[in-house]
């Protein structure tokens, strides 16, 4: 029984609380490194415990897995203040986070200024809701053995008894991953270079001790190139002879035209995702080098269902048999990073719920459990395969889980609700007319900082501390002085802040049927940001309005419009953990009919504009293209069943986070918002290249200020980032606003940015006449 990976985080989120404090100042790199220390400690002993008996080391990151890689071999851009030899943590952070003034210099980098420097890109890791750092790579990049980490890991785990198996991201998925300024280079090409970086830490891993190591290429579930797939061939034909024995890892979906690659390869040992593409398993044993070391992904490492663990066993005992125990194991389908960490902390969660649920501590018990049952027999574990299977089955049959008035409003949607009245031009006339808005008109994307008051006033309320009363009256006087503010610094479009909302998805599942929430569930999205996925458990409908009052309060404190803000269908799909007993658009379509009664009523309210955040829509994205136009098509048309339901005068905005969307722009054009706000800073505009050549009707707002990043973008670089803009789209399409919300940063950050932004908004006015 084996893991991939487990979650970093710490049961009680110490190491959010280690790195925050390590930024602030207010602990030292010592207290930082010794927290980590402890987590992975223990992380080891519960695995062991759990009967786990092939376990990972080197799955642990203070940030992220793919920026460990880069410093790692020594990927670091120039202008991060790092010249060879061991990469400091202040240089990783600043990688990560950016910096405003200690690291970095007029180098001519386009990211870095004589007071520090940006954070390297960030986008979606595949097609999950976890974001990693994009390698910069030049054309003559050099690379070099600059951290031991997967080294010190092991070695660390065996002190304690423990001998693991090193996990490191592979040379040609790590390329793959990576970006060039160079236009027209593919950083693959660079893999001859660094191979031998990875021969060099292969060959000191096994001097260490370790005799097997996981190689974790997901790319190989992709849609490659010919070329590509040679890179696999060039690279373990010489990694293969550096030392341990490799597990190549792939997941996420099916190996596809990818498997006689694959099964080429010199490896020892290949793991498949049996839950994304069980299909392949067949494939692949008849297939095999009767010498190839299966790990069979059987346990969802995405989701947190029960398993219907005598359904897996019947499916996989022949495959057993037939290859024999002994070149086999059992695992997760990925690495358990994108799960919780433990059903047993969740003391407050509907009781019948608890039992359909298992989080990572779980599945290491399920793959226990089917680790006997494939070896000993089923008869050695009957009471846990009942149970198993009374869960699914209660599951099923449960009344909380169906609903037949949703049902039947399905079944009433017709083609008239897909589609707005008019088409953009005659709506944008109606608009401009109504909201007099002036050229480059300003805003941000919704939410203002959740400063520790706010939370703590939250905390306070939930514990029955603090009074309704009391918890609305302060919330109001935040509201109404980020109204004032935003007044006082010149927006053109104003918004609440959202101070009431814990998480854009969270607070409208709170709302909704079909929803159930924890309390400790939390995953990694990046860095220290840690979110709780809603668990949507049945059908969804909206018993009552959720975002009207507060929306009608802060648009009565002023004359200039307030946006009404809501979260996209789509985007509390993707940001939830999703039942698996119907499709995923069936779903979709239930939160869209939810939502779109949310726009009626805000409209009703007199709501001018009203932004449905679709933060997520790319990252639902199948990893092959074959599979695009199936997703597409349902997640546009439930982004057009919530929006479209309005009069034409009435403006609907879309924001969409960290997503390359260039090959799907006929799809963002179909969604027919007004005005799309996007990431486009840490990019320095590269996302607008599709309006090179597409020809994009509406309203964008494409995002001048990163706010993933503790920096303050001075107003020069704004107005660059603007001047590249108007080289892609008209001026009259241009709105001004920061990447994303503003919830996660601190108000002497966000302050000086927006009053910046506000500033380059009227230099391009004055600039354009």
């Amino acid at each position: 029984m084996a893991t991939l990976g487990v979650p970093r985080i710490g049961r009680r989120r110490e190491l959010k609380f280690a790195l925050e404090s390590y930024w602030s100042g207010t602990s030292s790199e010592a207290d930082l490194i010794d927290t980590a220390r402890k987590l992975r400690a223990a992380s080891w002993i519960e695995q062991r415990d759990r009967g786990i008996t092939r376990i990972p080391s080197n799955d642990f990151s203070f940030y992220d897995h793919v920026l460990d890689t880069a410093v790692m071999v020594g990927a670091i851009p120039a202008g991060y203040g790092w010249h060879g030899g061991d990469v400091p943590l202040k240089t990783y952070f600043a990688m990560a986070r950016g910096s405003q003034g200690d690291i970095g210099s007029d180098c001519g980098h386009p990211g870095h200024h004589h007071h520090g420097v940006t954070a390297l890109e960030m986008t979606k890791w595949f097609d999950t809701n976890y974001h990693y750092m994009v390698p910069e790579l030049a054309a003559d990049q050099a690379f070099a053995l600059s951290s031991t980490k997967p080294i010190d890991h092991f070695l660390e785990a065996r002190a304690l008894g423990i001998h693991t198996r090193p996990v490191i991201l592979g040379p040609v998925t790590f390329l793959k991953l990576a970006k060039s300024h160079t236009d027209g280079f593919d950083p693959v090409a660079l893999l001859p270079r660094l191979l031998p970086v990875y021969e060099e830490l292969l060959q000191k891993l096994a001097a260490a001790g370790a005799d097997w190591v996981q190689i974790d290429e997901p790319a190989l579930v992709l849609d490659l190139t010919a070329s590509q797939r040679d890179a696999f061939k060039l690279a373990y034909e010489r990694l293969a002879a550096a030392g341990p024995r490799l597990l190549l890892a792939t997941y996420f979906g099916a190996l596809g035209d990818n498997l006689g690659v694959a099964l080429s390869l010199p490896v020892a040992g290949l793991h498949l995702d049996l839950v994304r593409a069980p299909e392949q398993l067949a494939a692949v044993v008849d297939q095999a080098r009767n010498d190839l070391f299966l790990s069979l992904g059987i346990i969802d490492g995405r989701n947190i269902w029960r398993a219907d663990l005598p359904a897996i066993v019947d499916r996989i005992a022949p495959f057993v048999e037939r290859r024999g125990a002994g070149l086999i194991e059992i695992a997760p389908s990925c690495s358990l990073l994108h799960v919780p960490i433990d059903l047993e902390l969740e003391v407050a969660l509907d009781g019948d719920l608890r039992t359909w649920l298992a989080f990572a501590t779980q599945k290491m018990g399920e793959l226990a459990v089917l680790g006997k049952a494939l070896s000993e027999g089923k008869s050695t574990v009957v009471a846990e395969l009942r149970a198993a299977s009374d869960a699914i089955a209660a599951r099923r049959a449960s009344l909380k889980v169906h609903d037949p008035l949703v049902e039947g409003r399905i079944a009433g949607i017709g083609e008239a609700m897909k589609k707005r009245t008019s088409d953009f031009g005659s709506r944008s006339r109606l608009q401009a007319a109504k909201l007099a808005l002036p050229a480059f008109p300003t805003t941000t994307i919704g939410s203002f900082p959740q400063t520790p008051d706010v939370r703590k006033a939250r905390s306070s309320h939930a514990k029955g501390e603090l009074s309704y009363i009391d918890y609305e009256g302060f919330l109001k006087k935040e509201t109404e002085a980020a109204i004032r503010w935003q007044e006082e610094i010149g927006l053109d479009v104003l918004v609440h802040g959202e101070f009431e909302r814990n998480d854009m998805v969270q607070y409208f599942g709170e709302q909704l049927s079909g929803f159930a929430f924890t309390q400790h569930a939390w995953v990694q999205s990046y860095g220290s940001r840690y979110v709780r996925p809603p668990i949507i458990f049945g059908d969804v409908s909206r018993p009552r309005p959720m975002t009207v009052a507060w929306w009608r309060y802060a648009q009565s404190l002023t004359g200039r419009p307030v946006k009404g803000m809501l979260t996209g269908p789509v985007t509390i799909l993707n940001w939830s953990f999703v039942r698996d007993d119907i499709p995923r658009a069936a779903t979709c379509r239930q939160i869209a009919l939810a939502i779109r009664d949310e726009v009626a009523d805000l409209e009703s309210a007199g709501a001018a504009m009203i932004q449905i955040d679709e933060a997520a829509l790319r990252e639902g994205l199948p990893l092959r293209k074959a599979d695009w136009k199936t997703y597409l098509d349902w997640a546009v048309e439930s982004f057009r069943l919530c929006s479209t339901g309005v009069a034409d005068a009435t403006q609907i905005h879309t924001h969409m986070c960290y997503s390359e969307f260039n090959d799907i722009i006929d799809a963002i054009a179909a969604m027919d918002a007004d005005v799309i706000s996007i990431e486009t800073s840490r990019s320095k505009m590269e996302l607008l290249d599709a309006f090179k050549t597409y020809k994009y009707p509406n309203e964008i707002g494409p995002g001048v200020y990163d706010i993933h990043s503790p920096r303050v973008p001075e107003i020069g670089e704004m107005t660059e980032l603007l001047t590249l803009a108007r080289k892609r789209l008209s001026d009259r399409q241009l709105w001004v606003n920061p990447d994303c919300g503003l919830k996660t940063r601190k108000w002497e950050e966000v302050r000086p940015a927006l009053v910046n932004m506000v500033s380059a908004a009227k230099e391009l006015r004055a600039a354009a006449g």
